[in-house]
């Protein structure tokens, strides 16, 4: 019979050999491959694969893939790839543990968009991109979006999850009532004598999408602000498809992931374009990138067929909901080692997405814009809640801050100021 002591002895190499195992469960593998067919040469992809940042005494890694589908040139999607990154990474503060750093990212990526957009149209040019832009830390996917590029997930499970929302007026119902509450107009194009063809558009301008960077020359009624979703994979992985229109005009998600099953990455890259044209003819730039997510311990290997009774609760739960609601999904429904949802919003309005209501309480400095990071003197920031029925309840020093420039551009986008003043006035 043991004693106490022998029962709860564990030999230092056991333990040494379970510190090695849980390090290998705590970070996946991640394996990419990427494809693509050129018609107007507007598509870019940024693929930064261990990247690194200080976390006290030691060094937390992340990767970062990002596709911009430009439009009416290609200067947009070239000065996002160049510089989204950076303007995210700026409004993160610098001594956040890995928890705190990836709760920040949300309100980070909201800000970094909104800064490139901003310093883009400062630039005078006109062309626009969408953006999709994906930072993976450990089993954790984070999602910002703007146009009609889309991410999706298959969990190793089964199941398919929309990480991304679709900005297209045809498609989406509160964005277009969002620009006319703004004062602006959504129609599709008139040929004179009553007949409209084609997409519905945004006018003035006559852009098919509510969101993007750039388009200075459709008015303030297409925002930059981002719809961030974050989910938390199980230690099983999945594989990510990040892919621009040319795409998903062509395929469902279900036909894209059926079409490269078994495949590497790359070759999932390649097969996805393949199939998407030869749907569609190369009627747009074709971008696909493909991530698989898998545990250390395992070789990698083709992702089995979705479990069919798990497909449809999975999808139910996780197809794209409201733009306007943050959601967390109810605990009864998150089983041990599935896909777990962290957080997800949609809202247009930059008061929203930075507000203070915020486990980080300190992310956002007293005198430090919110936005573009430039310093302001006290007195002059201006809270992100001003003019907002409800800054009745806040105090005067309750912020997050913008500074005279930022506040300017919030207005614009909310519709309290017409992109005519904003021109006439010179650059901010």
């Amino acid at each position: 019979m043991s004693t106490r002591s022998e029962h709860h002895t564990v030999p230092l190499s056991v333990l040494l050999k379970r510190e090695l195992a849980n390090e290998k469960i705590e970070r996946p593998e991640l394996i990419h491959g990427q494809a693509s067919q050129s018609k107007k040469g507007e598509d870019f992809t940024l693929i930064k694969t261990e990247c690194q940042r200080m976390v006290g005494d030691g060094v937390s890694t992340y990767s970062v893939f990002g596709l911009f589908d430009g439009h009416n040139g290609s200067a947009a999607a070239i000065y996002s790839k160049e510089n989204l990154l950076n303007n995210v990474l700026s409004a993160i503060p610098l001594d956040l543990n890995r928890d705190e750093w990836i709760a920040a990212l949300p309100r980070a990526l909201v800000a970094g968009f909104v800064k490139t957009d901003k310093d883009f149209q400062e630039r005078a040019q006109m062309s626009g991109t969408t953006v999709t832009f994906v930072i993976i830390e450990g089993w954790v996917v984070t999602v910002a979006s703007v146009g009609d590029s889309r991410c999706i997930l298959e969990a190793a499970e089964g199941g398919i999850y929309y990480l991304s929302a679709d900005h297209r007026l045809d498609c989406n119902e509160e964005e277009r009532s969002r620009i006319t509450a703004s004062g602006g107009e959504v129609g599709r194009l008139n040929t004179g004598g009553g007949a409209e063809i084609g997409p519905l558009r945004c006018w003035p301008g006559g852009l098919c999408l509510s969101r993007s960077i750039g388009d200075r020359d459709v008015g303030e009624y297409i925002v930059p602000v981002p719809y961030v979703k974050q989910v938390k994979l199980s230690t099983s992985g999945g594989r990510l498809i990040i892919s621009s229109d040319g795409v998903w005009d062509a395929l469902t998600a279900e036909a894209a992931l059926d079409c490269c099953r078994s495949m590497s990455a790359d070759a999932a890259a390649t097969q996805i374009v393949k199939e998407s044209l030869h749907a569609k003819g190369l009627r747009d730039d074709t971008t696909c990138i493909v991530i698989d997510i898998l545990p250390q311990e395992k070789p990698p290997a083709p992702l089995p067929p979705p479990k069919k009774q798990g497909k449809g609760v999975f999808k139910s739960m996780f197809r794209k909901k409201s733009t306007e609601s943050t959601s967390y999904v109810d605990k009864e429904y998150i089983e041990p080692d599935v896909v777990e949802e962290l957080f997800e919003e949609g809202s247009a309005m930059l008061s929203e997405r930075l507000d203070t209501k915020y486990p980080l309480c300190n992310m956002f400095r007293l005198f430090t814009c919110a936005v573009c990071q430039v310093e302001v003197k006290p007195g002059e920031g201006i809270s992100i809640h001003a003019g907002s029925c409800n800054a009745g309840k806040l105090r005067p020093w309750d912020g997050p801050f913008l500074c005279l420039s930022c506040q300017e551009k919030k207005e614009a986008m909310e519709g309290k100021r017409h992109s005519a003043d904003r021109y006439s006035s010179g650059s901010e």
